[in-house]
C-alpha cells in the first residue's frame, strides 16, 4: 500500500510542468546484499539462530523424554506421584514454550541481535545516500525495495511547520517547549542544603 502511494505520489509530482526538484531511487536490498558487512553480519545471525535453536530443541525433547517415562511408569504410581510428576511436565512444557517465545518472538532475542548486528551497516548505507544525495542534488530518495520508502529528503522540502499552523499550533513555541523538557531533564538534581537539627545546633554551641 505505501509502495503503490508511493508511486502515485512520484507520478503526479513528475507530471508537473512546474516540478523542479530532482527524485532519485535505489535498491537497499540488493546494495547490501552485496557488502562483506551484512555477509558477515549473517553469518554472525545464523550463528545465534542455530545456537538458540538447539537450545529450544534440547528443552522440548526433555519434556519428550519426561512424558514418555511417566507413561511407562503410571501404572506403579500413587495418586501423588501421579500429581506431582504431570505437574514437572507441565512446568517443563511452560519453561521451553517461553523460552522460544523469548528468542524468537516479534520482539525477541533474535530480533534484537539482527538490528544490533544490522545497524553499522544500515549506518554506513545511510551515510553513502546521504552523500550521494548531496553530490547529485537530490532532494528525494526512495528504496524501491522496502514499504519505508523514504531514504533521505531535503530539509527545505519540510513543510510541517506550516501545517501546524494551519491547525493552529504556534511551532517556535512547541520546539522551545520541547527543547526547555529534554534541558531540565539532563540538569542534575538539585539538593537542598542541609540545615543542623537543634540537637546539632546544640552541640556546636557547646564546641563554641
Amino acid at each position: 500500500m505505501k509502495k503503490f502511494f508511493i508511486l502515485l505520489v512520484l507520478s503526479i509530482l513528475c507530471g508537473s510542468a512546474s516540478w523542479a526538484q530532482k527524485i532519485g531511487y535505489t535498491d537497499m536490498e540488493f546494495i547490501t546484499s552485496k557488502m562483506p558487512e551484512y555477509q558477515l553480519a549473517q553469518t554472525e545471525m545464523k550463528k545465534f539462530s542455530d545456537k538458540w535453536a538447539k537450545e529450544i530443541q534440547d528443552k522440548f525433547l526433555e519434556v519428550d523424554r519426561m512424558q514418555r517415562a511417566y507413561m511407562a511408569e503410571e501404572i506403579l504410581l500413587t495418586e501423588d506421584l501421579k500429581r506431582k510428576r504431570q505437574s514437572e511436565i507441565k512446568e517443563k512444557e511452560l519453561e521451553a514454550g517461553e523460552y522460544n517465545s523469548k528468542i524468537f518472538g516479534m520482539e525477541g532475542l533474535l530480533f534484537q541481535k539482527k538490528k544490533e548486528l544490522m545497524k553499522p551497516v544500515l549506518e554506513k548505507v545511510q551515510r553513502a545516500v546521504t552523500k550521494v544525495c548531496s553530490q547529485r542534488r537530490l532532494d528525494f530518495m526512495f528504496d524501491k525495495s522496502s514499504d519505508v520508502g523514504m531514504l533521505y529528503t531535503n530539509p527545505k522540502h519540510d513543510y510541517s511547520d506550516y501545517v501546524m499552523e494551519e491547525l493552529g499550533i504556534n511551532p517556535k513555541a512547541t520546539k522551545a517547549a520541547a527543547e526547555e523538557k529534554v534541558g531540565k531533564a539532563e540538569q542534575p538534581p538539585v539538593q537542598a542544603p542541609t540545615q543542623n537539627s537543634p540537637k546539632q545546633k546544640s552541640t556546636n554551641s557547646k564546641l563554641k
